[in-house]
């Protein structure tokens, strides 16, 4: 009997809302168990982030050859890297293990307080070396924004966005417009040279939105260890969200951003 291992690649967030915790958290509710490698340790609450410190790439490459030793992830999500000589490693390391499992990459750059968690020369080298060997690529608006050059304003501007971003080397694309207003969410699904999908969800009113972006593409990590495809696995992980976001939205943590209820209806850990 086993597990169904899913493994986060990410930053640790001491408030609890987003990064390696969200994650862990939602692979939980999922039914599934989680491994992490943590890539940075930031000091930061529901009002923002006050300090980011990067792990040696040394203890991150330690950590993530301890890990695929001896727990196989059938899933692996990217989040939070922050210098380039950790993107070099993690290619390192995942290269020949992205062709045998589905890797989901969220290119974390601005936190949701507008603190940046990105050099600048990491961002070529995300592009040049994950795009091409991960198998989505889910950035919210403002990181479309930087991996297109292009401002978006609207769902053409997104669909624009998204093939622009193939064409950098990624095979699959959801650029998430949870950022921009509306009483409806749409999200654009490009993969390869399929026409784009566009995909609808309703707006809900909340200020705790806190680890959004972590929670969807762990949860699609989730999903797609479960067994389903690339489209069914995004579906059920917007829909996961959805109810997250619905069953957190009138609890108050912290003053500022608070995150979502992870736990809203868990499943138990499934065993194989």
């Amino acid at each position: 009997m086993n597990y169904i291992n899913v493994l986060t690649i990410a930053g640790s967030d001491s408030g609890g809302g987003a990064g390696i915790q969200a994650d862990l958290k939602t692979f939980s509710a999922l039914g599934c168990f989680g491994t992490s490698v943590i890539t940075a340790i930031t000091a930061q609450n529901t009002m923002g982030v006050r300090a980011v410190h990067g792990i040696p790439a040394e203890m991150i490459k330690d950590q993530l050859q301890a890990v695929l030793e001896d727990i196989a992830p059938v899933a692996i999500k990217i989040g939070m890297i922050n210098r380039a000589e950790v993107v070099q490693v993690i290619e390192k390391e995942l290269k020949a293990y992205t062709k045998q499992v589905p890797v989901i990459l969220d290119p974390v750059m601005v936190a949701t307080s507008g603190h940046r968690l990105i050099e600048p020369d990491t961002i070529n080298e995300l592009i040049a070396r994950l795009f091409p060997i991960v198998s989505l690529v889910t950035p919210n608006i403002d990181e479309a924004i930087i991996l297109a050059d292009q401002e978006i304003y609207n769902l053409d501007d997104m669909i624009a966005a998204g093939r622009k971003i193939i064409e950098k080397g990624a095979k699959a694309v959801l650029v998430k417009g949870g950022h921009l207003a509306g009483p409806v969410i749409y999200d654009v699904l490009i993969a390869g040279n399929d026409a784009p999908l566009i995909l609808e969800s309703a707006f809900i009113n909340s200020k705790n939105l806190h680890g959004t972006g972590c929670t969807l593409s762990s949860a699609i990590a989730a999903e797609m260890a479960k067994g389903n495809d690339l489209l069914a696995a995004i579906k059920n992980a917007k829909n996961y969200i959805s109810n997250a976001l619905q069953a957190g939205s009138e609890v108050k943590t912290g003053q500022g951003n608070g995150p979502l209820n992870h736990f809203f209806n868990p499943l138990k850990l499934i065993i194989q």
